[in-house]
């Protein structure tokens, strides 16, 4: 059994959850349709999101998940599947994050960079997506807390 999705082509994405190796500004140019957060939801809608998916256009996902350690895990999402770590998946939804505001003009954010913020071992602890528009701050902690900062 695969875990990646089938892209055009009949080639495979690399599975949900695998790490991110690269540069800080690996989602520079990109365009972000969506924000959602991943939600654990045993007993109704409460709380931070577990995990926050960027939907870009075009399909992908960037998928920024808590750690135990309080440390952020960047990785390609699966959108709109939920992670694999997400058991029992009836327990897990997506949902929109009202406290962001909706797409500009045009439909999507443009990112003009990134910038991950690490601590003393080298640990993603929060990450800043930096659009036209103004930045998303992503931050690691028991869950993930995100805010948007009008530019």
């Amino acid at each position: 059994m695969s875990v990646g999705r089938e892209l055009p082509g009949e080639e495979m994405s690399p599975p949900s959850g695998r790490p991110r190796h690269g540069r800080a500004d690996w989602l520079t140019g990109a365009r972000i349709a969506a924000v959602q957060g991943l939600f654990y939801r045993p007993e109704g809608r409460a709380g931070e999101p577990e995990a926050v998916e960027f939907v870009l256009e075009g399909g992908q996902s960037v998928l920024l998940t808590c750690a135990s350690d309080r440390t952020l895990s960047i990785s390609s999402g699966a959108w709109p599947c939920l992670p694999d770590w997400c058991v029992p998946a009836g327990q897990w939804q997506f949902e929109q994050l009202d406290r962001l505001p909706p797409p500009p003009y045009g439909g999507a954010w443009t990112v003009t960079g990134t910038q991950e913020r690490r601590d003393g071992h080298g640990e993603v602890r929060e990450a800043v997506i930096r659009c036209e528009n103004g930045d998303f701050v992503v931050h690691g902690g028991d869950t993930v807390a995100i805010r948007f900062v009008a530019g």
